[in-house]
Formats: C-alpha cells, structure tokens, sequence
C-alpha cells in the first residue's frame, strides 16, 4: 500500500510522513462488491477497517444506525475492546478498503503508540455517542 493513501484517511492524515509509511507497510488495500457482509454482529473481530471509496451501511440487531463513507473507519471496538463484533457492516457500494488485521495493528502499536491511541480514543468517543443515543 502506498503512504499517499494512508494520508487520504482522515484517521492517519495528521501522521508525520515516516508514521505513515508505517501504516502503509502493514496496511492492506482490499476492494470489494456491493453486498459484502464486511462485519457480522457478535461474530469474532478480526479486522480493523478505513473506507477510502465507497458506502457502508451499520446495522445493529437488524436495523439501520449509520451510513458510512470514504475516510470512516469501522471495526475497531470488536479489535480493540473486546473479542466480539458489535454490529454488523455490509458494503452498499462498491469499496476501496484499508484493512488492518489485529496482529498488524499490535505491530502498529508497538512501534508507534500514537497512532493506535488515535483510533482508541476515536473508539471511546464512538461508544460514548452510542450510549447516548441509546440511552
């Protein structure tokens, strides 16, 4: 994957250079159909992903919550707070993904804290505003 890329999504723009390469050495560019069940709710998480092209649609117990698009990012309470998916994402669109695997994203962390501390306080921000609209 190519660094440009990586500073295409808003989650890594703010990296410095180097940073950024990093990301793009353990990243992978996936590109999937309309339809793609990306994420299936309460299964085990695997993956972190960044939309850099395309739509996605949040479902949670079968209904609709969100609508994604390019520079959203999805994945990462299931990789990062616990084991399990929380809700479901299907792609409604063609997409151009950046994926992460959670040992790349242990890489990551290892090497550059930063950087998985930006997706983790995205994270708590994100269950905050659930908890919220829930509640």
């Amino acid at each position: 994957m190519d660094a440009r890329d990586v500073q295409s999504i808003p989650l890594f723009a703010g990296l410095s250079k180097d940073d950024q390469k990093v990301v793009a050495q353990y990243a992978d560019e996936v590109d999937v159909d309309a339809g793609k069940v990306l994420a299936q709710e309460g299964r085990l998480a695997y993956e972190f992903f960044a939309i850099k092209e395309g739509t996605a649609e949040v479902t949670l117990g079968g209904e609709p919550t969100a609508a994604l698009g390019p520079g959203d990012f999805f994945g990462e309470i299931g990789l990062l707070g616990g084991d399990r998916r929380v809700a479901s994402v299907v792609a409604t669109s063609p997409m151009s993904l950046v994926v992460l695997t959670g040992s790349q994203l242990r890489a990551i962390d290892s090497r550059m804290p930063g950087v998985a501390e930006r997706i983790r306080t995205a994270m708590a921000q994100r269950i905050a505003a659930n908890r919220v609209a829930s509640g």
